[in-house]
C-alpha cells in the first residue's frame, strides 16, 4: 500500500485491486452520487478499474484518484483526487467522493486540507480549484472552511449549474 497521505482519521493511498469492490459499492448507491453530475450507477468492477487506470496516467506527478481509507479500521470511505483539468500543472482540481456514512463528520474538510497542504508543498501547484453542484451545500461549506474563495457560478457542459471555488498559494 503506498501512502500519499496521512491525517489524524484518514489514510490516502494508490488504489488497489482490493479496494475495487468498496468502492464499486459507494458507486452504485444513487444517495453516495447524487452530487456528481450524470453519475452512473451500473458499473462493473472492470470498468471502474480502466477508469481509475486511464485518470491515473499521472500517479507520477501527484495526479490521480486515490482511495480515502478510515485510519481506525483501514475500511474505505470514497475516493479523492488531484486532477490536470486545466492542463497546467500549476493549476489543478481537487474533489472526492465519500460514501454516505461518512457524511457531516468533518470528513470532507479533512480531506481537502490535506489535500491543499499536500498540492502546496509536494507539488508546488499555485492554484487549486474545487467546482460543485450548486445544490451541493455541504461542499460549499467544506470549500468555506478550507479557506477557499468562491469565484464563480456556472452552467457545466452537462446542464448542471455549479459553483465554483479555489485557493492559491
Amino acid at each position: 500500500m503506498r501512502v500519499i497521505i496521512e491525517t489524524k482519521r484518514l489514510v490516502i493511498k494508490q488504489r488497489s485491486h482490493q479496494d475495487i469492490g468498496d468502492l464499486l459499492a459507494i458507486y452504485q448507491s444513487s444517495e453516495n452520487m447524487k452530487f456528481v453530475p450524470n453519475a452512473r450507477l451500473n458499473w462493473t468492477k472492470k470498468e471502474l478499474w480502466e477508469k481509475y487506470t486511464r485518470i491515473n496516467q499521472k500517479y507520477k506527478l501527484g495526479i490521480g484518484i486515490y482511495i480515502l481509507l478510515r485510519k481506525e479500521d483501514r475500511s474505505v470511505m470514497g475516493e479523492t483526487g488531484l486532477y490536470n483539468s486545466f492542463d497546467n500543472l500549476k493549476h489543478l482540481e481537487l474533489g472526492y467522493i465519500l460514501d454516505r456514512k461518512y457524511w457531516n463528520k468533518g470528513y470532507g474538510t479533512e480531506i481537502c486540507k490535506a489535500l491543499i497542504k499536500y498540492a502546496f508543498a509536494k507539488l508546488k501547484v499555485e492554484k487549486l480549484t474545487a467546482r460543485m453542484i450548486k445544490d451541493n451545500v455541504a461542499s460549499k461549506r467544506v470549500s468555506k472552511k478550507c479557506r477557499m474563495t468562491f469565484l464563480k457560478e456556472g452552467i457545466s457542459e452537462n446542464a448542471y449549474p455549479y459553483l465554483e471555488y479555489e485557493i492559491r498559494k
